[in-house]
């Protein structure tokens, strides 16, 4: 996904080697080899990285050493990177070290699962292991999908802190003469909403942040003419990072687990809303697209506060 910018960081096994070319294929034989492959990687977080990701969410700096990194924002840390020789097309680096090498072209971030079973507070080393769990080929509406699930477990002093499963897709390039599904509509009995006003400076700062170079987020002609959408594609990890922090601000507790699944696309050019509606300890979550559409989904139990 991206560089290590938040302080030292020790990188173990595959990450540091050099970048080579392995053909990519749609064999899933051959693409099962990669299941089981995994990644270390040791960060301590950033207050000063953190506190860029307050301003990008319009927030003022306050986040300080010993404080609580709040959910899902450990996207910002154990960022990876390649040369510019190890980049493809599309702006992500080429698969085949880590990531199997799908041939499907379209890469998406299509949800998550989370389980928070500690506090991990600014300033702590964390050490993140990835393993690539699960890979399947599928037939669609839009053609052939491949999935990929990564599992990560961020721990800090030998306790185990986060457990993410990662949902990646890979799918064929848009046929330009198919219509575009139109997505279900979201959800309209909210207990609370908040508007998002969207903008090309909010999505490069985030890509900056996640060192994420895919060109749909800040490259509008290719976002366009190449993969086929509207407009810059608002990202999925920060629309479930601000439905993670809606509904820690208004529960007022801590969350112990997430869940998150992207439904259909949001864009820099429109405001658009996020929800959640509360029932004991469980909040339903969603963010709706300017024209009323269900744009991402998500589940959040709470966890209890302690005494």
């Amino acid at each position: 996904m991206g560089e290590n910018f938040g302080g030292a960081a020790g990188v173990l096994g595959s990450i540091v080697e050099v970048m080579s070319d392995v053909p990519y294929t749609n064999d899933l034989e051959t693409l099962q080899e990669w299941v089981g492959r995994s990644e270390t990687v040791v960060e301590r977080v950033s207050a000063q990285w953190c506190q860029k990701l307050e301003n990008t969410l319009g927030r003022e700096s306050v986040l300080a050493d010993g404080d609580a990194l709040p959910p899902l924002w450990h996207f910002i840390m154990h960022l990876g990177s390649v040369p510019m020789a190890g980049i493809g097309s599309d702006g992500h680096p080429k698969r085949g070290r880590f990531l199997p090498p799908v041939a499907l072209p379209r890469r998406m971030w299509a949800g998550g699962r989370f389980t928070f079973d500690g506090q991990i507070c600014l300033g702590d080393e964390v050490t993140k292991t990835s393993t690539i769990d699960k890979i399947e080929m599928k037939t669609g509406r839009s053609g052939s999908l491949c999935f990929v699930t990564v599992k990560h477990d961020l721990s800090v002093g030998g306790e185990l802190r986060i457990s993410e499963e990662q949902d990646l897709v890979y799918r064929e390039d848009p046929d330009p003469a198919a219509s575009k599904p139109q997505p279900k509509p979201a959800p309209t009995d909210a207990d609370f909403s908040q508007v998002v006003t969207p903008s090309e400076v909010m999505l490069f700062r985030y890509s900056a942040l996640t060192f994420n170079s895919h060109r749909i987020h800040y490259d509008r002609t290719y976002a366009r003419e190449v993969e086929g959408y509207e407009a810059l594609v608002f990202q999925g990890p920060l629309t479930a990072t601000l439905l993670a922090d809606l509904a820690t601000a208004e529960t007022g507790q801590p969350i112990g687990a997430f869940s998150f699944r992207g439904m259909s696309p949001l864009f820099d050019s429109d405001p658009f809303t996020i929800s959640g509606k509360r029932d004991g300890d469980s909040v339903e979550l969603w963010a709706t697209a300017p024209g009323g559409g269900l744009a991402m989904q998500a589940h959040a139990e709470l966890a209890t506060l302690e005494s």
